[in-house]
């Protein structure tokens, strides 16, 4: 069974058929979902949902929750309730999107790990691109999986990350070592390619960031001889596939 997902401008559309389960018996969303009865309380793997949308919430606490060794402790419907949450009810392992109101994914899983190294987190999310894929790790996740991913393999995810183990699938695997191979823009050539992104021009690029115009330039020029493309058409095509900027 595929996991409902949702579809975000720049991700990757996914062909899943819509999530069919019952709803799980969650009243808001810092209510929390009791264990299984039938399974003894220190083998249950406490987990915390984290995603924005309402119908994504409850299909994965009702995957989770049907398991013997599994109960969903928590929601978050933002990033920030996320972080509350998680400290509130100390998950042994929390499911978190990427991108969320408030504060988003990264965010959180920073916020977190700040105070928790030990924290086991697993980002669950409609983006593939690179850079979404190493800002996940970077910032501490120990899996990283896409929601077309089957509830098999979710479950499967959730115990290994809770052993300790990493769950990065080979496809994900891939796509984080081609990022790793590539020249790393630097953060001022990341705010001039988002600021392409939005349409903006040389000069209102110069007048946002307080640079002069031929500094605008010579940063487009790094950015077109990093990204091995021949334009800022094709510039912010690749950035907006790859995850290294978002339209808003």
């Amino acid at each position: 069974m595929n996991l409902w997902h949702k579809e975000l401008p720049g991700s990757r559309r996914t062909n899943s058929p819509e999530l069919m389960l019952p709803k799980a018996p969650m009243t808001s969303l810092e209510t929390t979902t009791s264990a299984n009865p039938t399974a003894p309380a220190k083998d249950v793997t406490r987990v915390l949902v984290a995603d924005d949308h309402q119908v994504v919430r409850e299909g994965l606490v009702a995957i989770i929750t049907r398991e013997p060794d599994m109960t969903v402790v928590a929601e978050a419907g933002n990033g920030r309730q996320a972080v509350e949450q998680f400290f509130r009810h100390r998950p042994d392992v929390a499911l978190m999107d990427l991108r969320m109101p408030e504060m988003d994914g990264v965010e959180a899983i920073t916020a977190i790990r700040e105070k928790n190294a030990d924290a086991r987190i697993v980002v669950l999310t409609t983006f593939d691109g690179d850079e979404d894929i190493y800002r996940g790790l970077r910032a501490g996740a120990k899996a990283y999986l896409l929601k077309d991913a089957t509830g098999e393999e979710l479950l499967e995810c959730i115990r290994n990350v809770n052993r300790g183990k990493m769950c990065v699938p080979p496809t994900i695997a891939a796509k984080l070592a081609g990022r790793l191979s590539a020249s790393e823009l630097t953060a001022r050539e990341l705010e001039v390619l988002e600021l392409m992104a939005e349409g903006r021009s040389n000069r209102e690029i110069a007048h946002s960031l307080t640079i002069t115009e031929g500094t605008v330039k010579a940063h487009v020029n790094n950015i077109l001889n990093k990204m091995n493309v021949s334009g800022r058409t094709e510039a912010v095509t690749i950035a907006i596939k790859r995850g290294i900027v978002h339209l808003k």
